[in-house]
């Protein structure tokens, strides 16, 4: 098995992801004003506790990325958790606690909860694939199909419900896709074989151009569209192999000719993948499934903040 992408963990990289969303958040919420409802009804120096809480069941995420929006808000509030971002919670459960100036709390309440409620909706979801590919060898994998300025945050959250992230972006994995050949089809010899000359292509620019930024080891994935185009790039050994829109008989058939002719190579599965389809695709004996829907489709988990 290849080493896999770089996982995504909350450091400082995905601290300073959310104090840019934080930071852009609140120019849609303030620009350059105030909130006048709670300047005009809270008195100045009052203080207050509220809790969150979830409305309905499934894994929390946000937890961190709240603490760090009240940082980035410069906000003296006490920011106390009560669940760790992957826990599975059911509903009526308290999440957190949080203790500070009222005006100030009222202000982020909005930011805070769209935090919590997005990343648990990706986490939520992801585990509800995690656990429908139980007990076979395929592992639930994002995708690149992530909301502008929140990939490392969903992927973060990809990883608290069960799943594992696939590439972060285009600089730390090669993935040959289709539109890459459809270009270059047109500037290559017709005799040659473009998915195999790819690869090797890219094996010569890792191995011995190393720009700066790559490594030997980086990971070389190819996707392809038919049994046909996938016999012939088995030779060149890329790392992954992407099997994209197949329909189960061919993942089967693809999964066959790996064991027979490269047994090193992984398959991935992708494209029009579904909680109803899933559990068939697994079975068919890939390593790997991609999913868009974990982070373009989530829907928003449902939690909300109460005064105590």
């Amino acid at each position: 098995m290849p080493d896999d992408f770089t996982q995504i963990d909350w450091d400082e990289q995905t601290d300073y992801d959310c104090r840019q969303l934080v930071r852009l958040w609140v120019h849609e919420d303030l620009a350059r004003g105030y909130d006048w409802t709670t300047l005009a009804i809270v008195d100045q120096g009052a203080v207050g506790r509220a809790v969150v809480r979830s409305r309905e069941a499934g894994v929390v995420c946000g937890m961190r990325a709240a603490k760090t929006a009240l940082e980035e808000m410069e906000i003296a509030a006490d920011w106390t958790v009560r669940v760790a971002d992957g826990d599975h919670v059911e509903a009526g459960t308290e999440l957190a606690e949080v203790a500070g100036p009222a005006r100030d709390l009222l202000t982020s309440e909005r930011l805070l909860l769209n935090f919590v409620g997005h990343l648990s909706g990706v986490a939520s979801l992801t585990q509800r694939y995690v656990d429908a590919v139980a007990g076979t060898q395929a592992a639930i994998y994002d995708t690149r199909k992530t909301t502008p300025g929140f990939r490392r945050l969903e992927k973060y959250a990809v990883r608290c419900g069960g799943g594992r992230n696939h590439r972060s972006g285009l600089y730390d994995a090669v993935l040959i896709k289709d539109n890459h050949l459809a270009f270059v089809s047109g500037h290559q010899d017709s005799s040659e074989n473009l998915l195999v000359s790819a690869v090797q292509k890219t094996r010569r620019l890792l191995d011995q151009d190393r720009p700066f930024g790559t490594t030997p080891s980086m990971i070389i994935e190819v996707e392809v569209d038919t049994i046909e185009q996938y016999r012939a790039v088995l030779p060149a050994n890329p790392a992954i192999v992407l099997l994209d829109n197949f329909s189960t008989d061919m993942l089967r058939e693809a999964c066959r000719l790996r064991d027979q002719l490269n047994p090193s190579v992984q398959l991935e599965a992708s494209g029009g993948i579904h909680l109803e389809t899933i559990a068939a695709i697994a079975a068919t004996g890939v390593d790997r499934i991609s999913v868009g829907a974990l982070t373009h489709s989530a829907q928003n988990f449902d939690v909300g903040l109460d005064w105590e």
